[in-house]
């Protein structure tokens, strides 16, 4: 879908933990999500940290629309440095 959006001129970000995979479907904005069932948050954080993850991984894909690319580019979000490890 995010190639769809770039082909309409819309900018889109996809935050996906299967980076690899993205980049070789020619995304162009990709933010690295935390593990392939959870993308976006880690339910076995306590509630709170859960919240400041996922709000930082939101604030980091808005931060990689604004920035300009030329072709598929990965972002790294500054939050998945904070989190020790994750398990699924």
């Amino acid at each position: 879908m995010s190639k769809e959006f770039d082909r309409a001129q819309i900018p889109a970000v996809l935050i996906t933990a299967m980076a690899p995979m993205a980049k070789m479907l020619s995304a162009n904005r990709i933010v690295l999500g935390l593990a392939i069932p959870y993308p976006c948050g880690d339910p076995s954080l306590p509630e709170a940290e859960d919240f400041r993850v996922r709000k930082a991984l939101v604030h980091d894909a808005l931060k990689a629309l604004e920035t300009e690319v030329q072709g598929p580019t990965i972002f790294e979000p500054e939050v998945l440095k904070t989190i020790s490890s994750i398990t699924y």
